[in-house]
């Protein structure tokens, strides 16, 4: 899936059904659902899947749970906007 496309689905109401594990764990974190953002990631063992569980708790304010994901996830911990760094996850997983 293409960036252009992911966000053009972001739109949408409800989740597209071609939205599959971590592409919709970052739909639902676009749409401030934390609990199903949370509850998909938390089942996905990848390091992308733990950075996007490291952002989910700093949005909640959970800083050292946020820091043991970025661990996890081999990143820094991300100190500017929420809606930057969830742009910079989401890029980035376009990108790659």
């Amino acid at each position: 899936m293409e960036y252009k496309k992911f966000t053009e689905l972001t739109k949408n109401t409800k989740p597209s059904t071609e939205l599959k594990e971590i592409y919709l764990a970052l739909w639902y974190a676009k749409k401030d659902d934390w609990d199903m953002a949370h509850n998909i990631t938390q089942d996905i063992h990848t390091e992308t899947a733990s950075w996007i569980h490291a952002y989910l708790h700093r949005v909640e304010g959970d800083t050292s749970n946020a820091n043991y994901w970025y661990r996890k996830a081999r990143k820094d911990p991300f100190s500017g906007t929420f809606n930057s760094e969830l742009d910079n996850i989401i890029k980035t997983i376009f990108t790659s």
